[in-house]
């Protein structure tokens, strides 16, 4: 069977970070997903409980906060407890597997800088952020502070 889950949408609040009592780290978001539809001229949205673990944990609550647009994957559970009146319930929440970020994330006029570590099961670095990259053929081609390259493709082939 396959249990697999892709959300994008805007924290509702700052993430709740936890320790387990062996110093396991937690964290609790609720992410707002708007519908592609509108009802009576306004657009309706689902709320949607997420759980990170260890270092997804970490790097949700470091990284993110109230408002931001994340990208969420992960596998769907249930959740069965008992309310203070002995009621049985059942809460869904999605169990991350990987997070990322919805937009770029900018501080005043500066370009923001993706963050480099081990997340999870992924290892993630960031992209290098070269002056004056070049190509050994075809035009170079300024754009902004990095510079990009034109390639010959005359004979409509593949190099390799």
């Amino acid at each position: 069977m396959l249990n697999h889950i892709t959300i994008m949408g805007r924290l509702t609040a700052d993430p709740e970070l936890r320790y387990t009592q062996s110093n396991i780290p937690v964290a609790s978001f609720t992410v707002a997903c708007e519908m592609d539809y509108q009802q009576g001229g306004s657009r309706e949205a689902d709320f949607i409980s997420c759980v990170s673990w260890r270092q997804g944990a970490e790097f949700v609550s470091k990284y993110f906060s109230k408002g931001s647009m994340i990208v969420v994957e992960g596998r769907l559970q249930s959740r069965k407890w008992q309310d203070r009146d002995g009621n049985n319930r059942v809460s869904w929440e999605i169990l991350t597997e990987h997070t990322y970020f919805g937009e770029a994330r900018r501080s005043d006029s500066q370009q923001y800088q993706a963050p480099q570590g081990n997340y999870g099961s992924q290892q993630y670095q960031a992209p290098a952020q070269q002056q004056g990259a070049w190509a050994p053929a075809g035009n170079p081609v300024n754009v902004g502070a990095q510079e990009f390259v034109e390639l010959d493709d005359s004979d409509g082939e593949l190099p390799f």
